[in-house]
């Protein structure tokens, strides 16, 4: 089977680079990477379709092809939509339009035949997808990996504010490509059942998709690469990991403490993470503060609680951080640095260090859609405390039974309860060392989340394959054709969020 990755945002390379250092890398890059070489492992060929970008900032995404090093029927593929420069994501919507969908197709004309099938992940594949099924009839799966009615919701948008934040964000954009992407996909695939039934049926969604119709979703995990994460795994800069964490927690720690187990968090520096929650609760808890120093590991930042990052977004995560630190005399408690790469064998390096000081790991996000993080600290050896809000609370507790300890990430005293539970008391750490990490082996691992792609594919192209859907939505005049004269308005998406009992702005004032 020969599958295409729709994956404009973001951007792939064999080296991971930048990957926690712009909000649109992270964690979807890992996803569709691991993916795709479980799959062409499994004999298939793979292609991930990307942007170019040529642009001295960013030098690894210039060439058109490159492959993953020792990995075969893999390969990158990018692909020019817009400008040449790097460009976030809210702006590329034009030009998946204008270049990126006809330079796909363009390119297959001229290497050798389409994909059997696509698999498109987040709004902007979606569109792709969408698109690309209009003009030749490829099938594909979608994966939203999180949706922009939530965001919307988070960002509290109202009548009032919305075209601010809409300036900022585009979601006129988004939700109609989401909209399109879940009603026209042949499969939606999510990582929990709670992603399905409560984010597909926000009422942004409602007549997009029906979420009570099995044949319409697919629920599949992403997995840890146990090659990389696994306790008995060994990267080649071992030593040199260790060797940095012992030099920062020797320049933030107090000699007589830095030998103390250590409350780990390693997520990108944003407001939804929370990791301001989980320096609270550390703040609040002498218990902790005796018995546990609190380590952030912060990509490509050294020493951002006593430097200043020239990045807005950053900063607004960290000063309030840095004024906790300063009010409870904690910085001889607290480290945090960026590793010595962004490179998943340097994470899971460092995650194996702190393992053999009986350390924790926390993750305190106000709302995670799935939580891989948190599988790949366990698979390593370490205990997890994690927010109750998205996928942990389907990964880590499965009925009565518990395989990390959750905790309400809006409550300090809470997150202080579940790391204590773990730090004050041995047993409990050896059992939910234990048992997280064989929950993790026994279910989350990509060759399974390659097996379940592939089923759900053949399955798709297969002549016996019925699926039934809502009525396919007519596809906006944006998508076809991106002018001032067929652009989104602003009281499309007001109607969509606040729906038509909701008092609008004029039409005027959008």
């Amino acid at each position: 089977m020969h599958i295409g990755f729709l994956n404009p945002q973001g951007n792939f390379d064999s080296g991971n680079s930048h990957i926690t250092k712009h909000p649109d890398f992270g964690g979807q890059l890992i996803y569709v990477k691991q993916l795709a070489i479980a799959i062409a492992q499994m004999g298939h060929k793979v292609d991930i379709l990307t942007r170019q970008i040529i642009d001295p900032e960013w030098s690894e995404f210039a060439e058109t092809f490159e492959t993953y090093p020792g990995v075969d029927n893999v390969r990158i593929i990018r692909l020019p939509a817009g400008p040449k420069k790097f460009l976030p994501k809210e702006l590329l919507w034009h030009y998946l339009v204008t270049d990126w969908v006809p330079n796909i197709l363009k390119f297959y004309q001229q290497h050798g035949g389409l994909p059997d099938a696509m698999t498109a992940h987040y709004g902007d594949g979606g569109i792709c997808g969408v698109l690309i099924g209009e003009k030749t009839g490829i099938p594909f799966t979608f994966t939203a990996h999180s949706l922009g009615a939530q965001k919307m919701d988070k960002l509290e948008v109202t009548p009032e504010n919305l075209p601010e934040i809409d300036e900022q964000f585009h979601f006129k954009y988004r939700i109609l490509a989401e909209r399109l992407s879940m009603n026209r996909s042949a499969v939606n695939i999510t990582s929990t059942r709670q992603e399905r039934f409560e984010q597909y049926s926000h009422q942004v969604y409602r007549d997009a998709v029906d979420v009570d119709k099995d044949d319409r979703f697919a629920v599949i995990p992403p997995g840890a690469d146990f090659s990389i994460f696994g306790a008995k795994a060994h990267s080649e800069n071992e030593e040199a990991t260790y060797l940095h964490i012992q030099e920062r927690l020797a320049r933030d720690i107090a000699e007589p403490r830095r030998d103390l187990p250590v409350i780990i968090a390693s997520s990108r520096l944003e407001p939804k993470k929370n990791i301001l929650g989980l320096v609270q609760a550390f703040a609040m808890s002498p218990t902790l503060q005796e018995r546990a120093n609190l380590v952030l590991l912060t990509g490509g930042f050294d020493d951002p609680l006593r430097e200043e990052t020239s990045d807005d977004t950053t900063e607004e995560v960290l000063t309030p951080i840095r004024e906790v630190i300063k009010e409870n005399d904690l910085w001889d408690k607290v480290s945090a640095f960026g590793l010595l790469d962004q490179s998943q064998e340097s994470l899971a390096a460092a995650y194996r260090f702190m393992v053999k000081r009986r350390s924790v790991f926390a993750l305190t996000a106000l709302y995670e859609p799935f939580g891989l993080a948190p599988l790949e600290a366990a698979v390593a050896g370490l205990p997890v405390v994690a927010t109750k809000n998205g996928g942990p609370s389907e990964s880590l507790q499965q009925g009565n039974k518990e395989y990390g300890v959750l905790v309400d990430p809006e409550d300090p005293a809470d997150i202080v309860r579940g790391l204590e539970r773990l730090l004050c008391d041995a047993d409990e750490w050896e059992y939910f060392a234990q048992a997280g990490q064989q929950r993790v082996l026994k279910n989350y691992t990509w060759e399974s989340t390659a097996e379940n792609y592939l089923t759900l594919l053949e399955q798709i192209l297969s002549s016996s394959a019925t699926r039934s859907r809502a009525k396919l939505l007519p596809i906006h005049p944006y998508f076809g054709n991106p002018e001032s004269q067929t652009d989104v308005f602003l009281e499309e998406l007001g109607k969509l969020y606040f729906g038509s009992n909701q008092k609008l702005l004029s039409t005027s004032s959008f």
